[in-house]
């Protein structure tokens, strides 16, 4: 027997026996007894816990077996169990002390699993119920499901309540030719339930299963009218923009006979303009049209979606590619000492020119002339950039080879060997673009530009392409007003891409990465946004808090700087922050009075304050940082009244009328946060 199972035994002479119940309804049999002796001032002793053999097999049976399980691995411990054992039996025999004295061992009572088990307790208000271990997610889980469950429950059982209620007080409004509850908010005690109704609009837009397509263009007036009118009419349709898509555009021919815009189609009916849709809108008999016109599903020969992430532009690769090609593979590239300085992956002219010979199999001056046209086309460079080519010592380097072009983000993996395109058209392409990016991604005054949105866009792919088309494009071509509108949109261009790629400037060190770091290669050369502002469009000056000007006097981007340093650029450029003028995108044809539109737009925003009674005038920290831009502070404002609208220009006569008084001149915080 386990000395877990053991009793302790009392001696006789202070334990009494009780005798056995033999009428009991067991039929005699032994029931277990527990007796105490108690003597005067004595404490409890042993006790003494008589059980029926039949009850103790029962109870040692699963001790025995468990023991038999464990048997196998843990011999060594059931041996000291069994010495434990026997030792314990020797124990028990053995006379305790009389009187007062206590067992010299504590006994040890086993609950007994025929016994039933007491109760616990009631729990009061100040009992305290204690764990060693916190609660298992598993043991949380149940309680905190039942506990939702019961709440959502209760909750909605009194809402219905409440709305049982409300409908037989009469509260609710309703219409008499439909079941269409007019309840926009009703509140019940520790809630507050707020209904939002659709809209005849969402309704009516649920009922056209057709499909509406328009035919737009960028900068269009009237295009952005009809889609005002269908956002507004939350009418869902697709835009074919002719300048993004251009093949789509002798579709529209075909289907109209015009290649005005815009062109709106219901299914695959042609429905008109805006007047057309203006007149519709007028009509008492709206939704009517509108649910013959696109009632039905869209039919096969309606317009087609733009299809997406397809090159439907054809490119021509340059005449001298062939030529281009194998002189990479054969020239000598390696690295120099020139000049007590290494250049690292150029060629000698005279290897080039050998090279070109044995290709074509020319005379040496039909070699030259073939030499200088890929200078011209920025295939190689002069590693000093003297020259284009010229016979003699000099040295050159592929355009893919040059320190630069690694840190250009329109250059991928190599440079573009098809046949560039002009200058013009890139210009022009890149204006569209962008401006259709616009008109889809940023909000109708332009402060803010989805640019997450853009960079997921068709139209933002798209430009990526034209921007690597400008690699080896001929800038020299362009008019004077072509290049100023050209490097303008591709500021802002740029800004949108940079934002996009590596995060809008949180610091100084960050604002250096972002205006002097993120690079185009643009006609071969490498353009920065520093660069573009102020080595071309402010004449090569130094940027604020800097002494170094974008070029030396040697660079050949000097040859692309206008004519004239014109001041309203500053309202043209968007750096992507808040205090910056609203991004846009320039025309050409008239790109001096978008400019002044710009920059009345600027002021109109804040740009400029009056204070009449302190004569303080609150001026853009723009103006501060550009002075040389814009003149003394006197000659400044007379600049600006011409950029004012009547009521601010108004304003500024009246103080500059009083020539003796003191005008003071506040300049605002620039908010840098980003215009996201």
């Amino acid at each position: 027997m386990d000395s877990s199972e053991q009793y302790a035994k009392v001696d006789e002479d202070h334990i009494g026996k009780k005798p056995a119940n033999d009428g009991g309804e067991n039929g005699g049999e032994a029931k277990q007894t527990a007796v105490l002796g108690v003597q005067d001032g004595g404490d409890f002793i042993d006790v003494e816990i008589g059980k029926s053999n039949e009850e103790e097999e029962k109870i040692m049976a699963p001790e025995e077996e468990k023991e038999k399980e464990e048997s196998g691995s843990n011999s060594t411990k059931v041996q000291e169990i069994k010495e434990i054992q026997e030792h314990n039996d020797k124990d028990v025999n053995v006379p305790r002390a009389q009187g007062n004295a206590r067992s010299h061992k504590l006994p040890r009572i086993k609950s007994q699993a025929h016994l039933p088990k007491p109760d616990p307790p009631p729990p009061t208000a100040t009992t305290k119920v204690e764990r060693t271990q916190p609660l298992s997610m598993a043991e949380t889980m149940p309680s905190i499901g039942k506990y939702i469950s019961d709440r959502s429950n209760s909750l909605s059982a009194a809402i219905v309540n409440r709305l049982t209620s409300l409908k037989e007080d009469k509260d609710l409004v309703a219409k008499d030719d439909s079941f269409n509850i007019e309840v926009t908010e009703f509140k019940i005690p520790g809630v507050k339930v707020i209904v939002k109704m659709k809209t005849e609009a969402e309704r009516l837009s649920l009922e056209l299963r057709g499909r509406v397509s328009i035919f737009t263009r960028s900068n269009c007036r009237d295009c952005t009218a009809v889609r005002r009118f269908f956002r507004e009419k939350g009418f869902m349709y697709v835009e074919i923009n002719i300048d993004v898509f251009p093949k789509r555009e002798k579709e529209l021919i075909e289907r109209t006979g015009r290649s005005e815009t815009p062109q709106i189609f219901f299914n695959d009916k042609w429905f008109g303009g805006l007047a057309a849709l203006n007149e519709l809108k007028v009509s008492a008999e709206y939704e009517a049209k509108l649910k013959e016109l696109v009632g039905d599903r869209c039919p096969e020969g309606a317009p087609a979606m733009p299809v997406y992430g397809v090159n439907d532009e054809e490119d021509e690769d340059d005449d001298l590619v062939e030529t281009v090609r194998y002189l990479r593979r054969s020239l000598p590239i390696q690295d120099r000492l020139l000049r007590m300085k290494m250049v690292k992956n150029c060629f000698s002219g005279a290897d080039l020119l050998d090279a070109i010979r044995d290709f074509l199999d020319c005379s040496r001056k039909k070699g030259v002339m073939t030499a200088k046209r890929m200078g011209h086309k920025h295939f190689f460079h002069h590693v000093f950039g003297e020259n284009e080519f010229e016979e003699g010592n000099h040295f050159y380097r592929f355009l893919e080879h040059e320190p630069f072009i690694m840190g250009c983000f329109n250059f991928r993996i190599s440079t573009n060997d098809c046949e560039p395109k002009s200058a013009s058209f890139l210009s022009d392409r890149l204006s569209k673009l962008m401006s259709a990016i616009l008109e889809a991604y940023a909000s109708e005054n332009r402060l803010h530009v989805n640019y997450p949105g853009i960079n997921k866009s068709e139209e933002f792919r798209r430009y990526l392409n034209v921007a690597r088309d400008l690699q080896r494009v001929n800038m020299k071509l362009l008019t004077p007003d072509e290049r100023l509108a050209f490097f303008l949109n591709l500021y802002n261009a740029m800004v949108i891409h940079a934002v996009i790629t590596i995060g809008h400037p949180q610091g100084i060190l960050d604002k250096r990465v972002f205006f002097n770091d993120f690079l185009y290669v643009v006609g071969g050369f490498p353009y920065s946004l520093n660069i573009i502002a102020n080595g071309i469009l402010r004449h090569n000056r130094t940027s604020p808090y800097s002494f170094v000007r974008p070029f030396n006097k040697d660079d050949r981007r000097l040859e692309l700087i206008p004519p004239k340093m014109n001041p309203l650029i500053h309202f043209g450029l968007c750096n992507g922050t808040r205090s910056s003028p609203a991004v846009r995108f320039f025309t050409a044809e008239d790109v001096e009075n978008e400019l002044i539109c710009a920059a009345k737009e600027y002021f109109r925003r804040g740009a400029i304050r009056f204070n009449m009674d302190t004569r303080t005038i609150y001026l853009t920290r723009i103006i501060s940082w550009y002075k040389e831009d814009f003149g003394q502070e006197k000659e400044v404002l007379k600049w600006i009244v011409k950029c004012l609208d009547s009521m601010q220009s108004g304003l500024l006569t009246h103080l500059l009328a009083d020539y003796d008084a003191q005008i003071n001149i506040v300049y605002q915080d620039y908010d840098w946060s980003s215009n996201f």
